[in-house]
């Protein structure tokens, strides 16, 4: 299985992800920005863009890459990643569900007050950080018109992560 934890960047995603994997028995984390990393590594470099999500390779790698951990090992990987664009969840859990791979979707939400404060005082990319902002709005757009619809939403605005990660490892059990 997949606990896929998705959101605004700055929501706390990564935090959140350590800690419901300490919750879940035999579970690792796989971080989905790490094949996106590896691609960023070819050289010469693929086509410019403002997100590895865009090349076409991503998504199905991705996807062979959680299988193939997933076979290796067994048990449940807990997945923090940011996926805003519907065509390319859709590509993700199709090709999982090609694999019988069941996914748990989990939105973690925050008020737009509350991640911009989380953004300001984030010690991972900094204070502020142009990359998190710039996304604040494509995500409340996705979460009006599709993300929230597709996922269990965990509002995670007056929350503290370990609280998140033992609602999120709570539903699961479930």
């Amino acid at each position: 299985m997949i606990v896929w934890l998705n959101g605004a960047h700055g929501v706390g995603k990564s935090t959140t992800s350590a800690l419901v994997q300490q919750l879940i028995p035999a579970s690792r984390v796989l971080d989905a920005e790490k094949v996106g990393e590896t691609l960023m590594d070819i050289t010469p470099g693929l086509p410019a863009t403002d997100n590895f999500q865009h090349w076409p390779p991503w998504r199905p790698l991705v996807v062979e890459t959680a299988r193939r951990v997933l076979d290796y090992t067994g048990g449940t990987l807990v997945m923090p990643m940011t996926v805003l664009v519907e065509q390319y969840w859709s590509e993700i859990t199709s090709g999982l569900a090609q694999h019988a791979i069941p996914v748990r979707h989990f939105v973690l939400h925050a008020d737009q007050d509350t991640l911009r404060g989380r953004i300001a005082g984030d010690t991972v990319l900094g204070p502020n950080s142009p990359f998190r902002l710039r996304y604040l709005e494509p995500y409340a757009e996705a979460a009006r018109t599709w993300l929230h619809a597709e996922a269990e939403v965990v509002d995670t605005t007056r929350l503290t992560p370990a609280q998140v990660a033992l609602q999120i490892a709570e539903a699961v059990k479930n």
